[in-house]
């Protein structure tokens, strides 16, 4: 056994165990035990039982995306603030404040990626079982703590048919390269497209109709649109190396992620994507069809109301306040007139000669012009 082997061996025997509980289920169900539709069930139900013990990391893969998407707007600052500054202290402080960043809003780049991260141990485990059903079905699988030569429950018996179970003619652990035959050759082909296919459409669906359009900008938007192009590329390139069970998996993986996003991004879609636009679209149609519920959903009510504000300063009522002030405000500004008038005939007075002629004076004053008031002034003097 090598070493890698070794170091896989615990999750062989769980992927083996699930494969052969589902086989046996299926064999109960009436499917013969030596079918490539038995065991390659059995693939796919080994597909539903991790991608159900990965549901909580797939719920914190998408809390980490939809962090990352409030996030972008002040990454972007970030960004700008530093751009061009190649000093160890600006790049010291760029990481600092990001990782500041990361811990306020509760997210981490990395956690988008546990999902796949999760499954990359059972993918290689299932590979390796797929790659020793042919020493394991003739008793040579090296394996110096086990005798049996087995892989947990996986018995050469059952070994030897899932090695001659075929899939449209091609068997379950042929690959591309180490095969001559065109039927497991056309076989891997297909099955490569499926599974590019499949990651483009699953990356393409969280990333395009899940993200606000503040995070399909900027260079973590741009990485995100390379890797959206280049990953089905690599998984294409590499597929030729994998078995026809590895590729049914990983199609399968990727069918079952397509249809949890789906409905995820369905019900709860991030705020200001394109999803959430069309999931209070549907809101509005259903609450249409019911009648009255639909002026819940029109909530911008106050907007209507809100219109007319600005004009109320031009309306007819403050004109009708504006003409009545005049007719107050004439009789207030007489009386202040002759208030000011009393005062400042008697500050007049006070400044003339001592005497009630002067006080006479200053109250027939304002009865002629100022000019005249002098003119009588001076004979007394």
């Amino acid at each position: 056994m090598s070493w890698f082997d070794g170091l896989l061996y615990p999750i062989m025997v769980a992927v083996a165990w699930i494969m052969v509980q589902f086989h046996s289920l299926l064999t109960k169900a009436g499917l013969d035990e030596e079918s490539g539709a038995a065991w390659a069930l059995s693939i796919v139900g080994l597909v539903i039982v991790m991608r159900i013990l990965l549901i909580p990391l797939f719920f914190k893969q998408i809390k980490a995306s939809r962090g990352m998407q409030l996030l972008a707007p002040e990454m972007q600052a970030i960004q700008k603030k530093y751009k061009g500054k190649t000093d160890p202290a600006s790049r010291e402080a760029m990481s600092r404040e990001t990782m500041e960043l990361y811990r306020k809003h509760g997210t981490n780049p990395f956690a988008s990626c546990l999902p796949i991260l999760a499954q990359s141990p059972i993918f290689f485990a299932l590979f390796r079982v797929l790659y020793s059903l042919g020493p394991l079905a003739d008793g040579t699988y090296p394996n110096a703590e086990n005798p049996k030569a087995t892989i947990g429950p996986l018995t050469a018996q059952l070994a030897g048919q899932a090695e001659s179970a075929t899939i449209f003619g091609a068997p379950l652990s042929g690959t591309f390269l180490g095969s001559d035959d065109i039927q497991v050759k056309v076989v891997t082909v297909l099955l490569i497209l499926a599974m590019s296919a499949t990651t483009f459409l699953t990356q393409r669906q969280l990333t395009m109709k899940n993200m606000p359009p503040a995070a399909l900008q900027g260079p973590m938007a741009q990485q995100q649109k390379m890797l959206l192009y280049l990953m089905p590329i690599i998984f294409a390139v590499s597929g030729v190396n994998f078995p026809i069970g590895v590729l049914i998996y990983w199609t399968t993986t990727n069918l079952w992620s397509m249809g949890q996003q789906f409905y995820t991004i369905r019900r709860m879609p991030a705020p200001g994507s394109q999803a959430e636009i069309a999931l209070k679209e549907r809101r509005a149609r259903k609450a249409a069809t019911k009648g009255g519920t639909l002026q819940i959903e029109e909530t911008p009510t106050t907007v209507l109301d809100e219109k007319p504000r600005p004009g109320q300063r031009t309306q007819p009522k403050r004109k009708d306040r504006a003409k009545a002030r005049p007719a107050g405000a004439a009789g207030a500004t007489a009386a202040g007139a002759t208030a000011a008038g009393g005062t400042n005939g008697a500050a007049s007075g006070a400044a003339a000669a001592p005497g009630g002629a002067a006080a006479s004076a200053a109250d027939d004053g304002p009865d002629e012009p100022p000019a005249k008031r002098v003119s009588t002034t001076k004979p007394k003097k």
